[in-house]
C-alpha cells in the first residue's frame, strides 16, 4: 500500500525513537510553526482529540494558547469526537489540563465546542466524492457517490489547526492528520463509508500501513474543506511526547506516522494462544475499548483467545448500543454473505462489529471466527452471550497468572489499545508479507 505522492522527508519538526522531547523543544516547534502560518487577526479553530487518545494535550494547549491568544482574532477548540458522546465542560477542561476557574480567568479567549455528528444544524456539505473518484481511491472496490459533510465551524474560521497524536489504526492504517476532520468532525455518510471500506479490507491488513485506500478517501475528502488546514502531529511514548511535526495535515501526519511505526509497533517471533488485553480507563465502553482487540489480533494464533480485561466497562456503546445489541459481533464474511439482511444497518456499526470479532469465515450457515474474543468486564454475561462474545468473570482474573509466560504462548498487555502487536512471520491475511 504505497502512495506515489509521498511527501518529502524533511518535514519540519522533531522526533526521536530513543528519547522524549523536552518542553523547550516542543515550544520551539510551536514557535517555528506559528512563525510560518498566517494567524494574526484570523479566526483560528484548533481541532483536538477527546479523552480516548493518549497525548500531552495539556502541554500543547498551554503552549499554543500562550502564542495564539495575543495574535488571533478568535481562538476556538473543537473536540473531534466522531461519533463519541459529547464531553462536559469539566471533562474538556480536565482534558486540556486546566480547571474551569482557570479557563475563565487565565485562558478567557479559549472557547470549547463538542462536535455533534448527528445534528444537521451543526453540519454543512462541503462537496461530494463522485463514484469515479471513489472507484479510483478504493482500487475499484466501491463505486458510489458520497456526500461529504463536516462541522459548519469550518466556514466560520480562517485556519484550522489539527492538534493530535498518531498511532497505528485499525480502519485507516495510522490515525491522525486529516482523520481529525473525517471522521473527527464529519457527518455520518463519510464515517460509515470509510469504516466499512476498512472492514472489508480487514484490520490486520490495514493496521500499521500508511498509504491505505481509506487514507486516500480521508485525504480526498479533506481537499473539499475550504478553510486553510494545518497540523501539529504528535507521537507519544508512554504518555509523553517523543515527536512533534508541523505543516499541512498530509505532511505532518506522514512524518509522524514514520516515527509511530518505529515506536508503536512491537514485533514478536511467534503468535500467542492466549492474550490478556487490559483496557485503560480512558476507554468508557466497548466501542472504544474494542481497540484492545484491534491492536492484538495480528499476533494471536489461529484458534487463540483474546481476553479483554476491563472491569470498568459497563456497556457496549452509549451511542450505538441499540444497533449492536441487535446485530451482535461477527466476522466480515458473516455480513458480506448475508448482505441483504444487514446492509440497512449503519456501515460504521457493522465495521466495529467485525473489528472486535476479528477475521474469520462464514460457510454453510456456520460462522468460524479465527480468534475467540472473551469479555472480562462489567458487561453482564447474558449480554455478552447475546451479542456473540465470550464471557469471563473479571473477579477471576489475576494479572500474575498471565505475566512472564510468553515462552508458554501467553501474552499480557497491561495497557492495550495503542501499541500494535505483530507476528514477525505472519501470513498476508494477518498483515505479513507472506
Amino acid at each position: 500500500m504505497n502512495n506515489k505522492n509521498e511527501p518529502p522527508r524533511d518535514i519540519p519538526g522533531l522526533g526521536f525513537s530513543d528519547r522524549l522531547l523536552t518542553e523547550t523543544e516542543a515550544a520551539k516547534v510551536c514557535d517555528a510553526a506559528l512563525s510560518e502560518w498566517s494567524v494574526d487577526g484570523k479566526k483560528v479553530l484548533l481541532i483536538i482529540p477527546d479523552h480516548s487518545r493518549t497525548c500531552p494535550l495539556d502541554l500543547m494547549f498551554r503552549l499554543l494558547y500562550e502564542r495564539l491568544a495575543p495574535r488571533a482574532k478568535a481562538l476556538d477548540f473543537l473536540v473531534a469526537l466522531g461519533t463519541h458522546p459529547p464531553m462536559s465542560e469539566q471533562r474538556i477542561c480536565d482534558r486540556v489540563g486546566i480547571s474551569v476557574e482557570e479557563w475563565h480567568t487565565k485562558y478567557p479567549k479559549a472557547r470549547f465546542f463538542n462536535h455533534l455528528w448527528k445534528d444537521p444544524d451543526h453540519l454543512i456539505e462541503v462537496g461530494r466524492l463522485t463514484r469515479n473518484q471513489i472507484s479510483d481511491v478504493t482500487d475499484g472496490m466501491f463505486e458510489m457517490d458520497i456526500s461529504i459533510t463536516c462541522n459548519r465551524m469550518v466556514l466560520d474560521h480562517d485556519i484550522g489547526i489539527i492538534v493530535g497524536p498518531v498511532f497505528p489504526h485499525e480502519v485507516v492504517g495510522f490515525s491522525g492528520g486529516n482523520k481529525y476532520l473525517f471522521p473527527g468532525i464529519s457527518g455520518r455518510e463519510i464515517i460509515d463509508f470509510f469504516h466499512w471500506l476498512g472492514a472489508v479490507i480487514t484490520n490486520p491488513v490495514i493496521i500499521g500501513n500508511k498509504w491505505t485506500p481509506v487514507r486516500r478517501v480521508v485525504d480526498a475528502a479533506a481537499q473539499l474543506v475550504s478553510m486553510e488546514r494545518r497540523a501539529l502531529c504528535m507521537v507519544v511514548k508512554g504518555e509523553e511526547l517523543a515527536g512533534l511535526y508541523y505543516g499541512t495535515p498530509e505532511e505532518a501526519w506522514s512524518a509522524a506516522a514514520d516515527l509511530s511505526r518505529d515506536i508503536h509497533i512491537e514485533y514478536h517471533d511467534k503468535p500467542y494462544h492466549t492474550v490478556l488485553s487490559c483496557a485503560p480507563a480512558m476507554y468508557d465502553d466497548l466501542w472504544t475499548g474494542g481497540k484492545c482487540m484491534y491492536k492484538i489480533e495480528p499476533v494471536v494464533a489461529d484458534g487463540g483467545t483474546v481476553i479483554i480485561y476491563a472491569p470498568h466497562i459497563k456497556e457496549i456503546s452509549e451511542t450505538h448500543g441499540r444497533e449492536l445489541h441487535e446485530i451482535g459481533y461477527h466476522t466480515r464474511d458473516f455480513f458480506l454473505k448475508q448482505w441483504d439482511a444487514y446492509s440497512h444497518y449503519p456501515w460504521g456499526i457493522l465495521a466495529h462489529s467485525t473489528h472486535v470479532k476479528g477475521i474469520g469465515a462464514y460457510e454453510n450457515g456456520v460462522e468460524k471466527p479465527r480468534v475467540n474474543v472473551v469479555m472480562a468486564s462489567g458487561i453482564p454475561e447474558d449480554v455478552c452471550r447475546k451479542v456473540n462474545l465470550g464471557y469471563r468473570d473479571p473477579a477471576t482474573i489475576r494479572l500474575e497468572d498471565f505475566e512472564n509466560r510468553r515462552d508458554e504462548g501467553v501474552l499480557c498487555v497491561p495497557k492495550a489499545g495503542e501499541i500494535l502487536y505483530r507476528w514477525r512471520d505472519a501470513p498476508p491475511e494477518l498483515g505479513g508479507a507472506g
